[in-house]
């Protein structure tokens, strides 16, 4: 999916500036500030208790904020609520729909009460059971679908109304690989349509679907940008990458070396995260150095491009110090 191109003349599906949430004297939400354009996946991402869900819960009217101001679909939160949750799909971190009414119940209800009746009610019901690919499953009871089936039938549930702005709250944990992946071609085929999509997840490969990301930290967003603009962030860590048949006995010898600051291993391969002020040369002529004193094999060692966890962690570790 291609990103939205910005429109200095278009407003944000989803606005907030300075949005603060206090529970007694703990700050859960600390300034926040987010837009979202139509047609834009926006994702939050952060460790549990950064106050994603806090943001999502406020942002979608479910939880007053102490601070701050709201506009979703154009209109201000905090004076009329109730009228922008008819343009707002919801999807909820866990189930929450009814698991002892069948998949079609589910949704006839959830239509009811977003007040579509009659024959339009029947075209959004046949509009998400087709699109959501659901109708081979319309008389199974929620409670017996797979994982997978139940985040689609959430989605649907969602999106009967048509809202302009979808908010997901992890809305692929736990599920398999396979059907992560086509929940993501359906929030692609969404934001093709205009819909303005925030999503959290913990997942750094998800995140690289998204146009934009922003990382939360204790209720703060501690960075922002488009994947590509963070993925060229430079690093005060330098990373090498070491690939090697005798791969475990380079992990314990590098454990007690003072220059590394991490071990990643994974597959005979290891990525080696150094110290800030630590040059990646010289500690590439330590490693070969250590091999051939130890007769050890170093078939590849080469200084690597960061992934995103890379960036966000050196970024948590910046506002840690």
């Amino acid at each position: 999916m291609n990103p939205p191109q910005p429109d200095a003349a278009a407003t944000p599906i989803i606005l907030a500036e300075d949005l603060t949430r206090h529970f007694g004297d703990f700050v859960a939400v600390d300034h926040l500030r987010v837009t979202v354009e139509p047609g834009e996946v926006f994702g939050l991402l952060g460790a549990n208790g950064a106050g994603k869900t806090t943001a999502i819960r406020m942002l979608c009217g479910m939880l007053p904020p102490t601070a701050g101001r709201i506009r979703v679909a154009d209109v201000d939160m905090a004076r009329h609520a109730r009228r922008a949750r008819g343009q707002i799909g919801y999807v909820a971190q866990r189930f929450s729909l009814y698991g002892d009414l069948t998949v079609s119940e589910n949704l006839k209800l959830q239509a009811g009460l977003y007040g579509l009746t009659g024959a339009r009610q029947r075209e959004r019901l046949t509009w998400a059971l087709a699109h959501l690919e659901l109708t081979n499953r319309k008389d199974v009871m929620a409670r017996a679908l797979p994982l997978g089936y139940q985040r689609r039938l959430a989605l649907a549930a969602a999106l009967l109304h048509e809202p302009r702005a979808l908010f997901l709250d992890e809305p692929t944990s736990g599920v398999d690989p396979m059907a992560r992946q086509r929940f993501w071609e359906l929030i692609y085929e969404l934001a093709d349509g205009g819909i303005g999509i925030l999503v959290t997840t913990h997942y750094m490969d998800e995140a690289l679907f998204c146009d934009r990301l922003a990382l939360m930290q204790a209720g703060r967003i501690v960075t922002e940008g488009t994947p590509d603009v963070l993925l060229r962030r430079p690093l005060p860590t330098p990373i090498l990458e070491l690939v090697s048949p005798d791969a475990v006995r380079f992990e314990q010898l590098a454990q007690d070396w003072p220059e590394v600051r991490e071990i990643i291993p994974h597959a005979g391969q290891l990525r080696i995260r150094l110290r800030a002020g630590i040059a990646a040369g010289a500690m590439m002529e330590k490693i070969h150095g250590v091999a051939a004193e130890g007769g050890l094999t170093v078939s590849a060692l080469h200084p690597a491009a960061p992934e995103l966890e890379d960036v966000f962690v050196a970024v948590l570790e910046e506002n840690e110090a």
